[in-house]
């Protein structure tokens, strides 16, 4: 998929001729009440119809990492199916343009994207909605090679016209580093409700983190924390984790920048091995020492929605 092809992912089943103005709300001080300076008919629209389909999710998370291979699409899929499974309603947003590797560590491989009258489906998963540039390759070795503006475009359109409904987290996987993609989401979701950074022990990787924590602090993103994969190696047969790297680069970093530290995750072979045939590791091994990690991870996570809906019923004070 070059340059030259419309990245356009609208098909005939989508909504045409219906109104695509915000009424999610009665909220008269929403940004998508009234016209920019300068922003024509159809801009406006456009920001109306996205704002309509935001305000249905209640938290958006970016995951994001300094370099690639430190594991960073293993843990938003994880943390997707976490939350799912403790009975929250999640979407999973793959903006990886070049290297698109949910489809394939959920098994989904081969999928094809569907619409209604409300918009495109994402592909769904025992309730979980995933929507990936993957399902829209012929070929699963097709390269996508577009520039900033056209990944911008499609990433648009992942949020404007995917039917994701009523969400209470929209888990989004985004490429390495602080580039277009990260930066598109940052722009086009006012506000995030935090992001993810994920990191290795290595100096090498750690340093490139702090470089993602300053965009997220650049942007007015809050830091959720920062996760260390790769600490240490589980031993499967007894479980003992032994270091086979230096440990502790993330924790020490967390500190050093003032954000909070999910947890340490071991290089764990069922964790490759999950990726490998399809399957969420969370789901699959629950049992699993290292599935144990990953269920305290998510536990700031979730009390995103535990303050919102204590708040809700007047418990949380607003003085």
């Amino acid at each position: 998929m070059n340059e030259r092809t419309h990245p356009s992912i609208a098909t005939e089943g989508t909504a045409q001729g219906k109104p695509s103005t915000c009424q999610s709300c009665k909220d008269t001080a929403c940004s998508a009440s009234n016209r920019r300076e300068g922003e024509n008919e159809k801009e406006f629209e456009d920001r109306r119809k996205l704002q309509s389909r935001l305000c249905r999710i209640r938290h958006k998370i970016l995951v994001m990492s300094g370099k690639g291979g430190v594991g960073k699409s293993t843990m938003a899929v994880n943390l997707a199916v976490s939350l799912m499974l403790a009975g929250k309603r999640v979407g999973l947003m793959d903006v990886d343009i070049h290297g698109p590797s949910v489809p394939t560590m959920l098994g989904l491989e081969g999928e094809k994207l569907h619409s209604d009258d409300d918009g495109l489906l994402p592909v769904e998963l025992r309730g979980l909605k995933v929507m990936s540039i993957g399902f829209m390759l012929k070929h699963q070795d097709d390269a996508v090679i577009w520039r900033g503006p056209l990944k911008m475009q499609v990433i648009k359109q992942f949020l404007k016209d995917v039917s994701w409904g009523e969400l209470d987290y929209l888990i989004i996987d985004s490429p390495p580093g602080t580039g277009d993609e990260p930066l598109s989401v940052c722009q086009l979701i006012e506000p995030l409700s935090g992001a993810v950074v994920v990191t290795t022990p290595q100096k090498v990787s750690a340093v490139d983190v702090r470089k993602s924590i300053t965009f997220c602090r650049h942007l007015h993103v809050p830091v959720l924390g920062v996760v260390e994969n790769m600490s240490g190696f589980a031993c499967p047969k007894c479980g003992e984790v032994t270091p086979i790297f230096r440990s502790g680069g993330g924790k020490a970093l967390a500190y050093e920048m003032g954000v909070p530290f999910l947890g340490s995750l071991p290089i764990d072979p069922q964790i490759a091995e999950a990726c490998d045939a399809g399957r969420a590791f969370i789901h699959h091994y629950q049992s699993s020492p290292s599935a144990a990690i990953l269920r305290e991870i998510i536990q700031p996570i979730l009390k995103l929605s535990a303050t919102e809906e204590a708040a809700g019923a007047g418990i949380v004070s607003h003085s």
